[in-house]
């Protein structure tokens, strides 16, 4: 055999096994922390279980004369087990008066203004125009403003605004009011088969119109709702004051048992309409809508059945000890003496402490175990052995199947879905929120879960995280938790006539 033929391999590499996989490159890291995610949640239970399987090894030796014994020792000590059994019943009695009264969503619903009300941005442009009053610069940034918002063509204006010339007046808003909380209210009633006389609590929000006599009173004038209910009308706090007016609800429903609470979520854009040429007050303009919601909530056990969601956490942070965050969002005069809400360039940075705030206390309530342990094992090692790496962001989705955040603009949502790092189809229900109606303030999160159900994505079980952010400076944060799976079929919200349409594509930038 040649020299040549000694120096060959018997088998050649091309026929060879193939290499090993590089197992840092293909395993991948979601997969590792999945895993440890069900170990540490699901810890208890494997420790528990061959503990369990060894008691009921030791049960199964027991013969009829160990339980004759058992017995005898029993009866022989019969003051103990009295005394036992006494307190037993004691502790458990104390503990069912003293827990809290469960908070049930019965139903909700959100008011869809007519045809006649829409708006397409090439109105809202060229009703800027017809005014006369702003100056060709501010026009320009309007329609910049209105090209980048993530508005759609669909969104809803009152009268007063669109007319020409508009008409701004008591009147008109007192209008635009009724149209929206009477609409929402009637549809609530249909669906709930819930008499007027039957609420004993109302509360109404509106941040920007509080007449005399109150929102709540004209419900309860056009209701005709019972003398003794128990009514609060909330202002000036803001787009977050819907999730307010729910957590003020739930402390109310704790101390009135077998109660209804009627909450009402709006804003009032006709008196609030700005035509001035400060620019930090025409951002209003070009973002808020006419819109507005009702929420039924129940403390009575027999509710329980037919409600959708039950009231899980409430968590409210406010920022306004901080002149900055204080300031941020203000109503105010501009130099021309014409009133309007600024919106200050520090809103995003605000928003993203309160929203950090808020969530640093919301976490411990909802994490899962493992990721708390992450969490704090990184703080651990920040702050007490000065180690180099980035802090820990929590995955929120292992605690949430649904996200309902504040359509208060395409930026704000942008920024929310880097930090939170959410998927497209979680931000899904805001961004088309504001696609279709626009930000209608405390509203708007209601509209984002009715987008939801009427998507058919609820199930029985689901966990829904709402976040809202408004002036002043709050963050809040309700958590819900799905009583049954809904069924879009029977449902009745804004969105079911044209569900179909949705999700559409939204440009970042989509030229008039």
């Amino acid at each position: 055999m040649s020299r040549s033929n000694l120096n060959t391999p018997l088998i050649s590499p091309s026929l060879s096994s193939p290499k090993l996989p590089d197992f840092k490159q293909s395993v991948k890291l979601k997969y590792v922390k999945l895993g440890y995610h069900y170990l540490i949640t699901h810890g208890m239970y494997l420790f528990l279980t061959p503990l369990f399987v060894l008691t009921a090894a030791q049960l199964s030796t027991f013969s009829l004369q160990d339980l004759h014994d058992l017995w005898d020792h029993l009866r022989f000590n019969l003051i103990s087990v009295v005394l036992c059994s006494t307190l037993l019943v004691f502790l458990s009695t104390l503990y069912f008066l003293t827990r809290p009264r469960p908070v049930y969503l019965v139903d909700f619903s959100c008011y869809k203004p007519e045809d006649a009300r829409k708006t397409t941005r090439h109105v809202f442009m060229n009703c800027s125009h017809s005014l006369g009053t702003f100056t060709g610069e501010n026009l320009e940034f309007q329609r910049k403003i209105i090209e980048r918002s993530g508005l759609g063509e669909s969104t809803y204006l009152p009268e007063a605004v669109i007319r020409v010339p508009p008409n701004p007046c008591m009147a008109e808003a007192r209008k635009e009011a009724e149209m929206v909380m009477y609409g929402a209210l009637d549809q609530l009633f249909e669906k709930t088969f819930i008499k007027p006389k039957d609420i004993g609590i109302l509360i109404v929000n509106c941040s920007l119109f509080n007449p005399t006599p109150s929102l709540s009173a004209m419900v309860i004038n056009h209701y005709k709702l019972r003398g003794n209910v128990i009514s609060y009308n909330l202002g000036g706090m803001g787009c977050s004051a819907g999730l307010i007016s729910i957590d003020l609800a739930k402390d109310l429903l704790q101390v009135h048992p077998n109660t209804y609470a009627l909450v009402i979520s709006m804003e009032n854009i006709t008196l609030n309409w700005y035509f001035g040429n400060d620019r930090s007050m025409l951002v209003s303009n070009c973002l808020f809508r006419m819109g507005g919601a009702a929420i039924l909530l129940s403390n009575n056990r027999s509710d329980r059945r037919r409600s959708k969601y039950q009231l899980v956490h409430t968590v409210r942070t406010h920022k306004g000890a901080d002149d900055k965050c204080f300031s941020c969002v203000t109503q105010k005069e501009d130099p021309a003496g014409k009133i309007g809400v600024s919106l200050s360039k520090d809103l995003m940075a605000v928003a993203g402490d309160a929203l950090k705030t808020n969530i640093t206390t919301l976490g411990p309530l909802v994490l899962p175990m493992s990721e708390q342990l992450l969490f704090f094992a990184t703080l651990i090692g920040r702050k007490f052995f000065k180690m180099k790496v980035k802090p820990y962001i929590p995955d929120f989705k292992l605690a949430f199947e649904h996200f309902c955040i504040h359509a208060g603009g395409r930026a704000v949502l942008d920024e929310l879905e880097k930090n939170l790092q959410l998927s497209d189809r979680h931000m899904e229900p805001s961004r088309m929120t504001l696609y279709r109606f626009g930000n209608t303030s405390s509203s708007s999160l209601w509209y984002e879960l009715a987008y939801t159900e009427a998507k058919g994505r609820m199930k029985k079980g689901d966990r829904t995280w709402q976040i809202a952010f408004g002036s002043g400076f709050k963050c809040n944060s309700a958590v819900w938790k799905a009583l049954r799976t809904v069924n879009p079929v029977k449902e009745k919200n804004p969105w079911m006539d044209e569900i179909e349409m949705f999700p559409v594509d939204v440009p970042k930038v989509s030229a008039l």
